[in-house]
């Protein structure tokens, strides 16, 4: 049984609830919810904002974060970060060049992006790091399947960082940043690092996956129930079971 508030539990949700809203770039329907603050288009990228947001009793209950997932005061409040957003769109604009016309992969890394920025709202980490590597994770993919004929994790991690590192060094990002994000996406499949900048990717990946359908995910088990103990974060667990409610 769900222990969200009744404002939040997506059980008393109307039709009204989750509803399309025009990009501004495209003109191409943008699917929200209503609590949404905000989300980029599949066609374009343009960061669209929620027009009839509404966060209802979450911008003062205390236990918002469970509710949501994330802290809605920080995610209103994070929305109109223009250098965060500047730097975001371009690097949605290099991946969308290096991805081409796979629309499936472009709506994928969106889709990470979101989820990345849901969770550091409530998980403290290196934003810029973050949703650089949420949304150049599989980047190496076409490369991999070029040189390797396989989209297989390793060869990803292989052909990823070189690229991720191309595209970051031209947009002038530090070194550092640029090492940890190529750190990150050389180790996205496989694991083995423990930093929360890494907890936050891995779960925004997974994450992503429950809200594409019919895409099979570690974080559902075989009867249909959610098993979340492939993630990483409370932030991500929490999310996960109010995404897999949505879905069902």
């Amino acid at each position: 049984m769900s222990t969200l508030c009744p404002g939040q539990d997506t059980r008393y949700w109307s039709p009204d609830d989750i509803f399309d809203v025009e990009c501004g770039g495209c003109g191409k329907p943008v699917e929200f919810f209503k609590d949404d603050v905000s989300r980029r288009c599949r066609s374009c990228g343009t960061l669209v904002r929620n027009p009839k947001i509404s966060l209802g009793c979450a911008l003062w209950c205390e236990h918002a974060k469970e509710c949501l997932g994330y802290d809605p005061k920080a995610a209103l409040e994070g929305a109109g970060d223009s250098a965060e957003t500047s730097l975001l769109d371009r690097i949605v604009e290099a991946m969308r060049q290096e991805f081409g016309d796979d629309q499936k992969r472009i709506d994928h890394a969106l889709t990470v992006l979101e989820e990345a920025q849901a969770l550091l709202c409530d998980e403290p980490a290196d934003r810029r790091v973050v949703l650089a590597a949420a949304l150049l994770h599989d980047i190496g993919i076409l490369e991999a399947e070029r040189k390797h004929g396989s989209s297989a994790g390793p060869y990803q991690e292989l052909e990823g960082p070189p690229i991720a590192r191309r595209i970051l060094e031209e947009l002038d990002l530090d070194r550092d940043s640029v090492d940890s994000v190529c750190e990150l996406i050389g180790r996205h499949h496989s694991g083995g690092l423990d930093s929360p900048e890494f907890r936050i990717l891995w779960d925004a990946d997974h994450l992503a996956a429950l809200r594409e359908p019919g895409k099979t995910d570690p974080t559902e088990a075989p009867a249909g129930r959610l098993d979340t103990g492939v993630l990483k974060t409370e932030a991500g667990r929490r999310r996960a079971a109010r995404l897999f409610e949505v879905r069902r």
